[in-house]
């Protein structure tokens, strides 16, 4: 579309992904997940079901045509400040008439609870993680983008694929593998990338909270017993995944140390040339996007959430 072509799964790919995160639940839902539970969740990373993913991915599809809507979507390393550029945006093209619908990584109701309790107990391996991240993904596409995007409505998401292609990649899950994953997804009009020196996004995150999460911090990967140097590894190592990512899909590199209004006026005028016939507000389609919950979030000055 310029929101891209769109490959569509057949019905084994998704119906893989939905099971393993069924039976992911049903484990974390137990009160003793036991050794029992981490070999089961463990099974993930076993070459079997590498091979029987790729098998299953085989049968995609392209069925390749226009979609009315608009699909933009903001990239970038924890601390570069994209959840505070694509809040500003969302209020401009709300303030312009525009009808738009957000969403962002790990959010759908499916699999967020699962990741929280896999989280919470340090079971998510790395194939695992990634393929419920895929899960949340499909879910929330099939749900919410694409009926969005079919209608010639604006969709915003906060992270993309490219989060699973960069974060992913640095847990040592094959890049090809992970390209198959997500060839259901459509490609966006722009990819924005927000490029920020690593001390800078880690001076942004360590000063506003009062400690890192084990994930985000990559203390799964055996960097450093100590999560902030964990941290700095781990993000450097992301950051220049996403350095691969721009090359690879022609992402919109933004510079993330620029003053905010700088950042924002750049991103009104590249999204702007993209807005013709693109579909406008009126008050019932309002209402139902505000209790289906798409209408996005009102972020405090400053604030760049990221959901792991």
């Amino acid at each position: 579309m310029n929101a891209g072509s769109v490959a569509r799964w057949w019905s084994s790919p998704w119906d893989l992904v939905r099971q393993l995160a069924h039976q992911i639940l049903r484990i974390f839902r137990s009160k003793e997940p036991g050794d029992a539970a981490t070999a089961t969740l463990r099974i993930a990373d076993t070459q079997e079901v590498r091979r029987v993913s790729l098998t299953a991915a085989e049968p995609i599809v392209p069925d390749d045509h226009p979609l009315p809507g608009r699909l933009f979507i903001v990239e970038g390393i924890d601390g570069s400040g994209k959840s505070t550029q694509l809040d500003l945006l969302r209020k401009w093209l709300l303030s312009e008439g525009y009808l738009v619908v957000f969403t962002e990584w790990n959010s759908s109701p499916i699999v967020k609870r699962t990741t929280s309790r896999g989280k919470n107990l340090h079971l998510l391996s790395p194939m695992t993680f990634s393929l419920i991240h895929a899960a949340d993904l499909a879910n929330r596409f099939y749900s919410q983008v694409m009926p969005a995007l079919e209608a010639g409505a604006i969709v915003l998401a906060d992270r993309y694929i490219y989060t699973a292609f960069a974060r992913d990649a640095v847990r040592g899950v094959s890049r090809p593998w992970l390209r198959r994953l997500y060839a259901f997804a459509a490609q966006p009009t722009l990819a924005f990338y927000f490029d920020v020196p690593l001390e800078e996004a880690a001076h942004r995150i360590l000063s506003g909270r009062p400690e890192i999460k084990y994930y985000e911090a990559g203390m799964d990967m055996g960097f450093s017993s100590d999560p902030y140097e964990s941290f700095r590894t781990f993000q450097a190592m992301i950051r220049e995944e996403y350095e691969r990512l721009v090359d690879e899909f022609s992402l919109v590199r933004m510079d993330a140390t620029a003053p905010l209004t700088q950042q924002q006026q750049r991103m009104r005028e590249l999204v702007r040339p993209h807005l013709d016939g693109v579909m406008r507000q009126n008050g019932s389609l309002n209402r139902a996007l505000a209790e289906a919950g798409l209408q996005g979030r009102y972020l405090a000055p400053g604030t760049d959430h990221d959901e792991w």
